[in-house]
């Protein structure tokens, strides 16, 4: 089985078998997977949005370019965004109780996040967001699972998220 590692920023798409995986602190990561076809894609936003800069080229570490990305994806594959299972990761305070976590990147990340999914009509299936910690993500398009491992300052948890 081919696996792709997505570093921040990066978007991928595409169909089983096919493995996706990725860390994350206080960014985001999206799967959205096709349940009948096994196709589907990650992102990994950085940073809710950015100013206008008049480059119409799409940029994945921000939200309304990684989901521009995932709408290119789905027209090209002639599907509909209702047809996705999406599933929301991350935003997490990798500096509690600093100066830097009264910023709250990751906070604003998943607001940004949850109002792209909002607009597309995209119901988020699981999640595991907040916290203070980072996490490991594997996401298999043969099954549409993500394999979660997170570590918080306690020993590391690793779970299946359906």
């Amino acid at each position: 089985m081919n696996t792709l590692y997505l570093e921040p920023g990066d978007f991928q798409f595409g169909a089983a078998p096919l493995r996706l995986t990725t860390l994350l602190g206080s960014c985001v990561a999206i799967t959205l997977w096709h349940p009948r076809r096994h196709i589907g894609g990650m992102c990994h936003i950085q940073l809710p949005g950015r100013s206008p800069s008049g480059d119409d080229k799409f940029d994945g570490r921000y939200a309304e370019d990684a989901f521009a990305l995932f709408d290119r994806e789905l027209e090209r594959h002639g599907s509909a965004a209702r047809e996705y299972v999406a599933k929301l990761f991350g935003a997490g305070n990798m500096f509690p109780g600093s100066a830097a976590s009264t910023i709250n990147v990751g906070a604003k990340n998943l607001a940004a996040a949850r109002h792209e999914l909002a607009r597309r009509g995209l119901r988020v299936a699981a999640e595991h967001v907040g916290g203070a910690g980072h996490r490991k993500l594997i996401f298999d398009l043969a099954s549409g699972d993500v394999w979660l491992a997170f570590s918080n300052l306690e020993p590391i948890k690793e779970m299946a998220i359906g």
